[in-house]
């Protein structure tokens, strides 16, 4: 037994680290730099402030993980991240296709405590810094209520990949909060003060059928009057979770320090919208479901945002300028909110996306004015419009393992992260990411240490793509439609289709080109010939016909029996090496036969729209002045839909070739 007397002095227990780098915030951004740095060798002291990891994807907040791709809702084929943060989706698809948040926690925690090189203090808080000469962190303080224990941690380089940005704040980083003017950036979307500044939190809930009548009592502190939100009649029985993102609070409020205000007013407003959907009648269906789970903790959109040696804004993502220092990439909407959140009466979100995936440069990783800060997560610098694009999970992972590569560099060569901007070092930094997976557009491994780069392929064939087999199944021409493949430079080879519909019927195909390299908006009309179905010959039950130039063709497909067959030579000569797509315009009285064959870098697209990320339609049409294109969105299919059209090209199209496999970039992106 222990007896301690009242004179005693007593003191925390005390633990101190020394490492390699230091990480404030396990989200998903913390989570991939901690990987990223411990797999290459780096001692890495992970501070989490929460019981898991995983942030705003954790079990306690249960939002998607989004990235480039958007929902597959925008033109942004092939975007999706890869690197670790890849890893993680796929080995939580592989054990948790059902999407169960408990199990995504537990993944992350495998794979962080799999790392020996990562010490991980979870529940654990910083809240000092120490810094040294020329403004450099030297130490950070950090207390856990869970094992009453202080934890000093030292280390020349640290990342802050809090959300809030704690550690930024603490050592004197340099940050902005709310939205900038128009005039600094020349950003035409910046927001005027009646939209808002800053983006609210949100709190989501699950519902459970338990299979027989329950009853409901809300709280006290509940909404009484559920029409005191503008678009109450949106609610439904049907929807929980992440649908509800918008029911959203505080963006007038400083979005740091009132969180637990706006915590509050978010479990106001849920209970509110349970009881309207329990108790209102409106909701016969409710009647068996009960309210299984409610955050405990906001998702934070927006605080703080740090200045780097460079600002992204508006004008980076939609004209995808290219930088010498690009380590990352974005694809998401630059995606506003207005401040009064769920209690606004304008839509919940605009939204308005570039034609393609972005660059994100270095410059914005790190601080400008504390020289050993790195920057990970939503808390980059970037303007708030760019921020608007910059804050989705996926992307703010993605760009925390370029961070953990640029802070192995740092630390072999012990340099500052400003010092990588030298040309040979930032060149061995971006081979390191290709290396590693990380896709950065525009840029594809050139590895003179990789013996693949002198080897010779020798192949007993190639690929060559002469046609794509009918499978007997038709899909209907409710809207138009395109087959999106890659293309050598010279003349377009002639297509083949097959269709079903009356005799008559006209058809408008066209061939588009994207414009420029690795963007996929089909907005350049190469060509565009219109067929008549029928047209010069009879059509039997055993063979149809269609007429192009004056030509009539028959022919019936194996597998699909008697179809109208089309053939259009649309007579272009390309100039490079690119995608283009063949489209065909919507026509309700006709179906297009469609082939089983998947094949890697061709897909099936649809002009439509998703609206999750576009409330305009199937063209993003934005208001004059604001500084966004116009352009049609071009949309695949999710499998097992999505089927590709029966196709055949005269001369094949020749781009397996067998040297492929020697050169990157690995996914793609141009031809």
């Amino acid at each position: 037994m222990r007896i301690y007397r009242a004179e005693d002095e007593r003191f925390l227990k005390l633990e101190r680290h020394a490492t390699d780098l230091a990480i404030v915030g396990g989200g998903l951004a913390g989570v991939c730099c901690a990987i990223t740095a411990a797999r290459q060798g780096l001692g890495v002291v992970l501070i989490q402030d929460r019981p898991v990891l995983g942030g705003n994807a954790s079990s306690e907040v249960r939002l998607w993980v989004l990235g480039a791709t958007s929902h597959m809702g925008n033109n942004n084929r092939w975007a999706r991240e890869g690197g670790v943060i890849d890893e993680l989706l796929v080995e939580n698809m592989y054990r948790n296709p059902e999407g169960n948040a408990l199990i995504f926690d537990s993944i992350l925690l495998e794979k962080v405590a799999a790392e020996e090189n990562i010490t991980l203090l979870l529940n654990t808080a910083a809240f000092e810094v120490d810094k040294g000469e020329e403004e450099a962190i030297e130490a950070i303080r950090a207390f856990c209520s869970q094992n009453s224990t202080m934890y000093e941690v030292r280390a020349p380089y640290f990342c802050d990949a809090s959300g809030d940005g704690v550690l930024g704040f603490l050592s004197g980083a340099a940050f902005r909060i709310g939205a900038e003017g128009r005039a600094e950036f020349d950003e035409g979307f910046a927001p005027t003060g009646s939209y808002g500044e800053l983006l609210g939190h949100s709190i989501y809930f699950y519902t459970k059928d338990v299979g027989h009548p329950v009853k409901y009592v809300p709280p006290a502190f509940a909404l009484n009057d559920i029409a005191e939100i503008p678009r109450y009649r949106r609610f439904n029985a049907r929807d929980y979770g992440c649908n509800l993102w918008w029911i959203e609070y505080g963006g007038r409020m400083d979005t740091v320090h009132d969180t637990e205000k706006i915590k509050w007013e978010l479990w106001k407003v849920v209970y509110g919208v349970w009881d309207h959907i329990k108790n209102s009648g409106e909701f016969p269906e409710a009647e068996s479901l009960t309210l299984e789970w409610v955050g405990t903790i906001p998702g934070k959109r927006e605080s703080r945002r740090f200045e780097g040696d460079f600002m992204l804004s508006q004008r980076d993502v939609v004209e995808r300028r290219r930088f010498d220092d690009a380590v990352s990439f974005g694809g998401w909407a630059m995606d506003l909110h207005p401040a009064d959140g769920v209690y606004s009466k304008e839509e919940g979100c605009t939204q308005w996306h570039s034609k393609g995936v972005y660059q994100i440069p270095l410059r914005t990783m790190y601080s400008k004015n504390v020289p050993n800060l790195f920057l990970a997560g939503r808390i980059i610098s970037a303007s708030h419009v760019a921020f608007g694009s910059t804050r989705v999970m996926a992307t703010c992972a993605h760009g925390a393992q370029a961070v953990a590569t640029a802070a192995a560099m740092c630390c072999e060569r012990e340099i500052v992260p400003r010092d990588l901007l030298d040309r040979d070092l930032m060149r061995t930094l971006q081979r390191r990411l290709l290396r590693q997976g990380q896709h950065i557009p525009g840029l594809s491994l050139r590895d003179t240490d990789d013996l693949a780069e002198s080897a010779e392929v020798v192949s007993s064939s190639a690929y060559s793509l002469d046609e794509l087999g009918d499978c007997g199944e038709t899909l209907a021409m409710d809207s138009s439609r395109g087959l999106l493949l890659p293309m050598r430079a010279g003349r377009v080879p002639s297509v083949s289709m097959w269709f079903d519909g009356e005799l008559g019927t006209e058809l408008t195909l066209e061939l588009r080109g994207m414009g420029c390299a690795g963007n996929f908006t089909p907005e350049e009309i190469l060509a565009t010939q219109t067929v008549t179905l029928g047209e010069g010959g009879a059509v039997s039950s055993e063979k149809k016909v269609a007429t192009v130039g004056g030509q009539t063709e028959a022919a019936t497909l194996p597998a699909s029996g008697a179809y109208h067959k089309v053939t259009v030579d649309f007579g272009v000569e390309l100039d490079r090496d690119q995608y283009v797509m063949i489209g065909v315009k919507e026509s309700e009285s006709v179906s297009i036969v469609l082939s089983d064959v998947r094949l890697t870098g061709v897909l099936s697209l649809a002009h439509k729209a998703d609206k999750k990320v576009s409330k305009g339609g199937a063209v993003q049409d934005p208001p004059e002045g604001i500084g966004v294109d116009r352009f049609e969105f071009w949309l695949p299919e999710r499998r097992p839909g999505g089927k590709l059209p029966a196709v055949r090209f005269e001369p094949p199209i020749e781009v397996f070739d067998a040297e492929s496999v020697l050169r990157g970039p690995e996914r793609p992106v141009e031809t």
